[in-house]
């Protein structure tokens, strides 16, 4: 009956990765079957470590990520906990040998986000580090399946990709990140006076960032190629729609990718897969 528990976790975690995020939820589609559940164990553990500081405003947020923080702890360390989430994130962190430090960053990226409204380039880098570039780093401890030097020949890949990815919600969410939280992540960044000067630096470190992540992308093992460049099409349709846009409307807001064009995308990145292209 574990296995019919632990099934139920990872269910969980998928079924909260399907309500939150229909891009991800396709990138994680289009992976080798045997990724599926780990990657969205993955997700569905940062979703609500980030559903803790960015939403439950009527709560004390530092007692819940506290307590978030030394479930997952113990979950870790007695490979069981009643909280689903956390069940089907220990499994994977112990299956796949998923490095303590990349949790302990990650979740100290989100407690910054408690007390950090403004950031320095310093403070910018170590954010990003921990909330986004580990969570690369996680899904890379899946996708090489305890190959370690594999591993280590692409993690500055993936981290790339998860800072790029990062950084262009930074831009889609500016808006939302300050009128409702009061937060403007970019370094020297006045939210008042954002121009087009501002918005032109910041994109030539995304496009830094996107050139890096590919080079790693098109040497994944083969079972996790094509959700990866998938997920990079995505951000990176999204980040050139962002680019044609002034400094003004994405100051007033949001920018997405609608999902017709989410469909396009990966029938265009399926197509380049079985062409070998990627």
């Amino acid at each position: 009956m574990m296995a019919l528990f632990n099934n139920t976790a990872l269910e969980c975690s998928k079924l909260i990765t399907e309500r939150y995020s229909t891009s991800f939820t396709l990138g994680i589609k289009t992976l080798d079957r045997k990724f599926h559940l780990p990657i969205y164990a993955i997700y569905g553990f940062v979703r609500y470590a980030d559903e803790i500081v960015d939403t439950f405003h009527d709560y004390d947020k530092k007692v819940l990520l506290d307590r978030f923080r030394h479930d997952t702890y113990q979950a870790i360390e007695e490979g069981i906990s009643l909280n689903p989430v956390l069940h089907s994130f220990q499994m994977v962190v112990r299956q796949y040998s998923i490095d303590r430090p990349l949790i302990d960053a990650f979740l100290h990226s989100m407690e910054m986000d408690l007390y950090n409204q403004q950031y320095d380039a310093d403070g910018y880098n170590e954010y990003i580090y921990g909330s986004a570039e580990v969570v690369g780093l996680m899904c890379l401890r899946v996708f090489c399946e305890g190959d370690g030097a594999e591993y280590d020949r692409l993690r500055e890949s993936a981290r790339k990709l998860g800072a790029a990815f990062q950084k262009v919600n930074f831009l889609r969410d500016l808006k939302s990140d300050f009128a409702d939280r009061g937060r403007m992540y970019f370094p020297g960044v006045d939210f008042s006076a954002f121009g087009q000067k501002a918005k032109q630096q910041i994109e030539a470190d995304i496009q830094h960032d996107f050139d890096d992540a590919l080079k790693g992308i098109l040497k994944l093992p083969s079972g996790a190629r094509m959700g990866v460049y998938l997920a990079y099409t995505y951000y990176l349709t999204l980040f050139r729609k962002i680019k044609r846009l002034s400094a003004t409307t994405i100051s007033n807001q949001r920018i997405r990718v609608p999902n017709p064009q989410k469909i396009a995308l990966l029938a265009q990145t399926y197509l380049k897969y079985r062409l070998r292209v990627i």
